[in-house]
């Protein structure tokens, strides 16, 4: 398997993301935060794409994982393992010596193993608050 940095497409997000039952967005809306991603990520298997991951942040002090996917036949093979790989590379690529940054994310229970496996923490932890997020909608 091989990682290509930034090769991501609308068209092929979309089969990504859904290929794990996830409703997706528009495309439109899929485009709009492909221009303002720091890094996409996307893996694989000779011509057949099999895991993607969009790199969000300020490049300075904190980076934040989106849309990590894999499709299912690749799931525990690698694919995962891949990606944070060439994403935790393209992070100290981008920082200078002595900087210290915080890669976060908000996991699916069913990945929560893979990641505290890659060394993340589960949130709430006893030094810090939980992790929270809020969905903010406009309807039209």
């Amino acid at each position: 398997m091989v990682i290509k940095i930034n090769s991501l497409t609308p068209e092929l997000f979309l089969v990504l993301y859904s290929s794990n039952g996830w409703e997706p967005p528009c495309i439109e809306q899929v485009r709009t935060a492909l221009e303002h991603t720091l890094a996409t990520f996307t893996a694989y298997d000779g011509e057949l794409p099999v895991g993607m991951v969009r790199l969000i942040g300020d490049g300075g002090m904190s980076f934040y994982l989106k849309d990590f996917a894999v499709i299912p036949n690749y799931q525990s093979k690698g694919a995962g393992t891949l990606l944070m790989n060439a994403v935790e590379s393209f992070i100290m690529n981008v920082i200078a010596p002595g900087w210290a940054v915080t890669l976060e994310l908000i996991s699916t229970k069913s990945a929560v193993r893979f990641y505290l496996g890659k060394g993340f923490e589960e949130r709430p932890c006893e030094w810090d608050g939980p992790g929270m997020f809020k969905m903010i909608r406009k309807e039209g």
